[in-house]
């Protein structure tokens, strides 16, 4: 094999293993992060409605993982986080509606993420399929 197919060949796995797969790492973490903000306060928030429970006292996360107790005097108006460290105060109608439209967002920015997968993958196959024809190897040993 000359050199200049080697340096080819090289160019191509540093390329797969060094670029490619990385950002298909990436790629496939920011999805699996985004589908993991299923809506656990809808559910709350309706439980809340059915059981007409207008206030409570529950445990409160302060900090590495700290709890203490917290009262709730009037639960009919809750805080909701829209990002980055921003709350908006709604009614339990206003919040059922925002978390609705939310995951319309999180639903399509999902499937951005998974049309970028697959052009990835699709990149690391074209590239590997490169390498496997300039080592002049048959398909079936691939």
């Amino acid at each position: 094999m000359g050199t200049e197919l080697s340096e080819e060949i090289k160019t191509l796995e540093e390329f797969v293993e060094g670029r490619l797969k990385p950002n298909l790492v990436r790629a496939i973490a920011e999805r699996d992060k985004l589908g993991c903000r299923s809506s656990d306060l809808r559910k709350n928030i309706e439980n809340l409605e059915k059981n007409t429970v207008t206030s409570m006292k529950t445990l409160v996360n302060i900090g590495a993982e700290i709890y203490t107790e917290a009262e709730a005097p009037d639960t009919r108006h809750i805080f909701v986080e829209v990002g980055h460290g921003f709350y908006v105060e709604f009614t339990w109608a206003e919040a059922l509606k925002y978390i609705s439209e939310r995951e319309k967002l999180l639903s399509r920015q999902i499937e951005e993420y998974t049309g970028k997968i697959g052009a990835i993958k699709v990149q690391i196959k074209v590239a590997l399929e490169a390498i496997r024809k300039l080592l002049n190897i048959p398909d079936a040993e691939l």
